[in-house]
C-alpha cells in the first residue's frame, strides 16, 4: 500500500462533504506531476484529505477504490482522476504549521512542494501524522 495527500479548499469540497458523500471522485487536477502522482495510485492506497488554503491542515483519511480514469471535467482530454472514499476523521487535525515544526517530517512534499494538490507521503511520514493526529490508519 502506498500513502498520500489530497488537498481540497473547504469552501468547495470540505471533509464533511466527503463524509456525507461517502464516496466521490477526485476530480479538477490540473497539475502534470500532481496528475502523475494520481496515476500511481493503487486501489487500497490511503490518503490524507488536507484542507487547503485558510485552514492548512490534515483533517481526515480516504482510501482509493478507483484508479485513475479520464476527469470529464477536462474538455482537453488530457487529465483524469481517481474515486476516494472515506474512511475516517483525525480525532485532532495536523496543522501545516505542525508539520513544519516536526523535523522528521521535513522531507514531506506538502512541505517541499507546497503548490501540488496530490502528493506521496512515505510510510514513516504517514505513521507519524497519524501520531500527531491522534489517528490509526
Amino acid at each position: 500500500m502506498a500513502y498520500w495527500l489530497v488537498k481540497s479548499e473547504p469552501g468547495s469540497y470540505s471533509w464533511d462533504d466527503m463524509v456525507a458523500d461517502g464516496r466521490t471522485h477526485w476530480d479538477g487536477v490540473r497539475n502534470y506531476q500532481a496528475s502523475n502522482n494520481m496515476k500511481a495510485m493503487k486501489l487500497g492506497d490511503r490518503a490524507f484529505f488536507y484542507h487547503s488554503v485558510k485552514e492548512k491542515q490534515v483533517v481526515g483519511v480516504v482510501e482509493v477504490v478507483k484508479e485513475y480514469y479520464p476527469d470529464h471535467t477536462d474538455k482537453s482530454g488530457r487529465f483524469g482522476m481517481v474515486d476516494v472514499k472515506a474512511v475516517k476523521p483525525f480525532e485532532a487535525p495536523v496543522s501545516l504549521a505542525q508539520i513544519k515544526a516536526e523535523p522528521k517530517l521535513a522531507e514531506l512534499a506538502l512541505v517541499r512542494q507546497s503548490r501540488l494538490s496530490v502528493v506521496p507521503v512515505d510510510r514513516a511520514q504517514w505513521r507519524h501524522i497519524c501520531e500527531m493526529g491522534r489517528t490509526e490508519a
